[in-house]
């Protein structure tokens, strides 16, 4: 049963669509961001490494979330690492070992890319498809993503 939401089939396929993508870049960032957990090294070891604690800790919950708002919208979420894969426009570099401060920089790259796609998805989801539900969602989430980076780009300056 299709839910009864006020949006037509036609735009909630169109919004869970552009919230596919935003899930799999969530799923790669929080996997980068756990790699820089794991593999951070260098005089501020400690700190870094409850850093990346914290920020793939509040990813882990965007993932959740954005998964959720597709299930609300009648979708199914890609659930996979084959999906994540092929729906992702963030990009992984296997094999490369990062410096703490190449680490933070990779890192805030990814969140400003983030932040620039929701920014431009915003425009769509609210004017194109009518679904302030999910603008508001998203806000959010972006409001968050730039904090973190925020964070990041102040963990640069030496």
């Amino acid at each position: 049963m299709n839910p009864n939401l006020g949006i037509t089939d036609k735009n909630r396929s169109a919004v869970v669509k552009l919230l596919q993508p935003l899930l799999a870049d969530e799923f790669v960032l929080y996997t980068k961001t756990r790699n820089a957990h794991w593999n951070v090294t260098g005089p501020h070891f400690g700190h870094l490494h409850a850093f990346f604690e914290s920020q793939y800790g509040k990813l882990e919950e965007f993932i959740d979330d954005v998964a959720e708002r597709i299930r609300s919208l009648g979708g199914t979420p890609a659930a996979t690492l084959a999906e994540y894969v092929k729906l992702a426009r963030l990009t992984e570099a296997p094999g490369k070992a990062y410096s703490a401060q190449e680490f933070l920089a990779a890192l805030l790259t990814d969140h400003e890319a983030v932040i620039r796609q929701v920014r431009k998805d915003l425009t769509d989801i609210g004017d194109t498809y009518g679904d302030a539900g999910t603008n508001d969602f998203l806000t959010g989430m972006m409001e968050e993503h730039e904090k973190m980076a925020w964070m990041l780009r102040a963990s640069l300056k030496e």
